[in-house]
Parts: C-alpha cells; sequence; structure tokens
C-alpha cells in the first residue's frame, strides 16, 4: 500500500476508497470557504464538501464520494458532502 498521510481518515474510509479505485472522481476546486471546499468534477456535477484539506482555486483534486475523502496531492483527508 501507499505511504500516504491521512488528515481525519478513519481507517474504514481509506479500506473502502483503496478497494474501490474506480469510484474516485477527478475534479478542479472552484471555491474555497473556512472548512468547506467545492469541486467541480470533470465528469460533470459539482459538490461541496466539508473538510480540513485548503487546496486554492484551480488546484486539482480527486474526491471518492463513497469513502468520504479528498486526495489533495500525497495526501487524503476526510471529506464529508455538504446537504442542503
Amino acid at each position: 500500500m501507499p505511504n500516504r498521510t491521512r488528515i481525519d481518515v478513519l481507517p474504514i474510509q481509506e479500506a473502502v476508497a483503496t478497494a474501490s479505485p474506480r469510484a474516485w472522481r477527478d475534479g478542479i476546486v472552484v471555491a474555497r470557504e473556512p472548512d468547506t471546499i467545492t469541486v467541480a468534477l470533470l465528469d460533470g456535477g459539482a459538490t461541496v464538501l466539508a473538510t480540513r484539506a485548503a487546496p486554492a482555486s484551480g488546484e486539482p483534486v480527486a474526491v471518492h464520494l463513497v469513502a468520504e475523502v479528498v486526495a489533495l496531492g500525497g495526501a487524503w483527508y476526510a471529506a464529508r458532502p455538504v446537504v442542503g
């Protein structure tokens, strides 16, 4: 298993993300607020995530919506969808 930094990622989240690699979706950060990011997904749509990740607008990320993880560079962060 690759060595990566994990921030607030539970072992079950890592297990789900690792077991289902096809669920990762690439995106570009289009907005950042305190504790949330908005990601435009390259395959269409957008999602708002509550996370400690702090990418700049325009930065590429990968999102695993099932495991609730966002990958930024070599780090994985917990990323809960914001509903509402």
